[in-house]
């Protein structure tokens, strides 16, 4: 216990001394956030090279501590040919943070250098290798992912948590804390000393980070403690063969996991980039929607940290049937809270019902578009105009279109119109009516070669337009004018010379 106090202390005030000077590499390299109103809501330039002093004084730390004199307070870190490793996979990742700190790097790059890094850790040796709570055991390509994915996991997650003061800092200290005292509870004085060099760190950079900040950790000080909280974890349950422990860091940091896994989605599913930065994080949610102060949702989620590390722990320390249980109660309480604070309104029933829909219509899985494409298909098949006509009338029909006319030049030059109403439309008189929605469509090919016009009217006061009535109507323009110029070329092959150059020119309207 004298060498974890020692070690403590020891990142505590090398964390104090070098994240000011942190702050001023920033400021002389113009690695500074500028503030914008929007996301960026801090008042001052900032400096975001706090990863410089976050990453120093953990090395420095446990670099220092292997020389201690005395044995009681000396834990010996065996430098091999792994732990070299696993040393240039941290600082391959906490290197491209820091340089998108300085220059910005595209999100593609990063995302292959982290699995880069992530490659290096599972090739010496650190792997998902079984998960004991649910009794699965993984073969190696599987493991490869699932190792892979959970090194990616958490240097985003703690990424996207750092958008207000202070809140990544002190969530990763909770849970390097809660590592600690499990790492302690099986004697296992290497991981401990790991992760209590991490929480002094953390202690002496929140001096700094927290609300109002001077200094930003960045994505050199986020990339740094998302890999260092997996990679640590992994090693001490892979060592220690006890499955359980993993869980740790994975339900200490529920909140950002879950914010990481679901804001692709959320993205994706609302048209923006999906690696796009954005406000919609749960952090920002607790601002915007409970109108909470910055500090104040900082705290809060400090607190839901704490209970969740509390859980965890539990979780680790009872049989692991219970564990499963707790585990999937514990999901489905952070799942409730997260919708109950509005981050999962753009994902309701209502939306992700419509947007199947949407799917199936447009895949064809939907019997209503196989049959409208039937209706496409007998129009395209017509061998004169006046089929076209009946077949268009046809399609139009489960539309609800109350008026439809076509007006098309034969190959003879002559100008042909046919119009049919809905029964009690009369289109004379209710021309002028509210709620009709009006549609002129020009029957054009893809070379812009005009065929004719088709003007349709429905009346949108009696039946609403469904979501899909426009890309029919539009599906139909492109059908009938490809279907008219077919026919065009087939009569300008039957007919006189003279009718022939008629048609060569087809008229504009």
């Amino acid at each position: 216990m004298k060498t974890l106090i020692a070690i403590f202390m020891l990142s505590f005030c090398l964390a104090l001394l070098l994240t000011p000077v942190a702050g001023l590499l920033g400021r002389w390299g113009n690695a500074v956030d500028q503030p914008d109103g929007r996301r960026k809501t801090h008042r001052k330039p900032t400096p975001r090279t706090g990863g410089i002093a976050l990453a120093l004084t953990f090395g420095l730390t446990l670099g220092a501590q292997q020389f201690f004199q005395v044995d009681s307070l000396r834990i010996p870190i065996q430098f091999t040919t792994q732990n070299a490793w696993l040393i240039a996979a941290g600082l391959l990742v906490f290197g491209v943070g820091l340089w998108d700190d300085y220059r910005r790097l595209s999100h593609r790059t990063k995302f292959i250098v982290q699995i880069a890094a992530a490659s290096i850790v599972y090739f010496n040796g650190l792997g998902i290798q079984h998960f004991s709570v649910f009794g699965w055991h993984f073969g190696p390509v599987v493991s490869y992912l699932l190792t892979v994915f959970w090194i990616l996991l958490f240097i985003n997650a703690v990424n996207l948590l750092d958008g207000l003061d202070g809140l990544s800092a002190g969530v990763c200290l909770f849970c390097s804390l809660s590592m600690t005292l499990l790492a302690i509870a099986k004697s296992d004085y290497v991981t401990a000393s790991l992760f209590i060099c991490l929480c002094g760190t953390l202690f002496g950079f929140l001096r700094y980070n927290f609300s109002p900040a001077s200094i930003f950790m960045g994505d050199g000080g986020s990339y740094f403690l998302g890999f260092s909280i997996a990679v640590i974890s992994l090693a001490s349950s892979t060592k220690s063969q006890v499955g359980t422990s993993i869980l740790i860091p994975v339900v200490a940091m529920g909140l950002p996991i879950f914010d990481t896994i679901l804001s692709p989605i959320r993205r994706f599913l609302t048209g923006k980039k999906m690696f796009s930065p954005d406000n919609g994080h749960i952090h920002h949610m607790l601002v915007k929607r409970l109108g909470l102060s910055r500090k104040r949702a900082v705290l809060g989620l400090y607190s839901v940290t704490a209970l969740l590390c509390l859980c965890a722990l539990i979780i680790v320390n009872v049989q692991n049937d219970y564990a499963a249980i707790l585990l999937t109660l514990l999901g489905g309480c952070t799942f409730v809270f997260i919708h109950k604070l509005g981050y999962l309104s753009h994902l309701d029933g209502e939306r992700l019902a419509t947007w199947f829909r949407d799917i199936g219509y447009v895949t064809g899985a939907s019997s209503a578009r196989r049959r409208f494409l039937r209706l496409q298909l007998d129009i395209s098949d017509s061998d004169n105009e006046q089929e076209i006509w009946d077949n268009l009338c046809a399609a139009i029909r489960p539309l609800n279109i109350d008026y439809a006319e076509m007006n098309w030049k034969t190959a003879n030059g002559e100008s042909v119109a046919q119009s049919w109403a809905k029964e009690g439309f009369d289109a004379d008189r209710h021309i002028t009516r509210e709620h009709l929605l009006k549609l002129e469509l020009p029957l054009v090919d893809e070379t812009g070669g005009s065929y004719g016009t088709l003007w349709l009217i429905k009346d949108i006061g009696n039946k609403p337009v469904s979501q899909h009535t426009l890309f029919r109507i539009e599906q139909l323009r492109r059908t009938v004018g490809k279907t008219l110029k077919k026919i065009g070329r087939k009569n300008i092959e039957n007919a006189e010379p003279d009718f022939a150059t008629a048609w060569d020119a087809p008229a504009s309207h």
